[in-house]
């Protein structure tokens, strides 16, 4: 359906009232912290990224009088430690299964029987990876911007989108040269050149950001990022350059783990995410999209509403995946209706 802005794009402005950082095990500690009401309902905000860190933003779209509102820094990004800026932080501890293992642990922690979800982006595949496993444990789920880190949506976003933008993907793809693969391997049938070489392109860009060389890792960083631009670029709201525009530490950790994530497929089998959508039944779900998203194109939030029985679709005509006033809108109504 198309989407129907709420009055107010979000609530105003609230700080936390409580904050920590959580043993999650193997070295790390995992960074959190609670607004809003302590008796209101509970709800856990998920990044993107993965490696982006929490946003304070994200807290607006919550009515501070009926929300307890949890963010938290996933793994080795924001104020967990160690990040990922840190060459030393030892990437083999953080999977997609850690996240949910540290997600549970963090629910346990703060003494929460179910809570809502609400996250976009990569923050969408894990809150949908985490209900499909805890579905008890999920009250309802808002997603903006829909993925599930399928190796297709990879292999689109670091390949396929590279035929709108081909002179900003050849140099992304020239900055991972002395890490790639042989060229001269076939281009599988139905495959362009460009998509074919998504996968290995990422897998050394993953390697590049493990060199021990800091000009190494840094020019991987700026070249990754002029790539995520390009690729938002035509996009009318939002900063041109909001990749590039990150400070140089959180900028680091962002491309090491989603470099580290997506080289892996985030260690999820292809697909699986829509084939279980089944065990999100009973699970009220708003999924908020914008109709331009060229990161996440709109056919993976179309599959994921056919699947999931109690999901509802939104689709945001003047969006993408940076989204808009009628985004931030659409995702408030739903979080005050699911507020009670």
């Amino acid at each position: 359906m198309t989407s129907v802005p709420a009055a107010s794009p979000v609530h105003p402005p609230v700080e936390p009232y409580d904050h920590g950082l959580l043993d999650v095990g193997d070295g790390n500690r995992v960074h959190w912290e609670v607004s809003g009401t302590p008796r209101g309902k509970p709800a856990l905000v998920v990044h993107g990224g993965p490696g982006s860190g929490r946003t304070p933003y994200a807290r607006r779209h919550f009515d501070p009088e009926r929300y307890r509102v949890v963010l938290f820094d996933q793994r080795n990004c924001g104020r967990s430690t160690p990040n990922a800026s840190d060459p030393a932080a030892d990437m083999r501890h953080n999977t997609t299964d850690h996240l949910i293992a540290d997600m549970e642990r963090l629910r346990n922690h703060l003494g929460i029987e179910r809570w809502l979800l609400y996250g976009g982006s990569w923050g969408s595949t894990l809150i949908l990876a985490y209900a499909q496993r805890h579905p008890e444990r999920v009250s309802e789920i808002v997603l903006s911007g829909v993925t599930t880190t399928r190796r297709s949506e990879i292999a689109w976003l670091y390949g396929g989108a590279g035929r709108l933008f081909p002179e900003q993907w050849d140099r992304f793809r020239d900055g991972a040269r002395q890490e790639r693969t042989d060229e001269r391997a076939a281009v599988p049938e139905g495959l362009d050149h460009r998509t074919a070489a998504a996968l290995p392109l990422v897998a050394a860009y993953a390697r590049l950001m493990e060199s021990p060389d800091p000009a190494v890792r840094e020019r991987a960083v700026i070249d990754w990022c002029a790539w995520e631009d390009a690729v938002l670029s035509q996009e009318p709201h939002g900063s041109p350059t909001p990749y590039a525009d990150r400070p140089p530490l959180p900028r680091q950790a962002f491309v090491r783990i989603c470099a580290h994530y997506f080289a892996h497929g985030a260690w999820l089998e292809e697909g699986a995410l829509l084939r279980d959508a089944g065990r999100l039944a009973g699970i009220p779900g708003v999924l908020v999209h914008g109709r331009h998203d060229l990161a996440g194109p709109l056919g993976t939030a179309w599959e994921l509403a056919r699947a999931w029985p109690d999901a509802r679709l939104v689709v945001i005509d003047d969006a993408g995946h940076k989204g808009s006033e009628a985004q931030r809108g659409e995702v408030r109504a739903a979080l005050d209706a699911f507020a009670g």
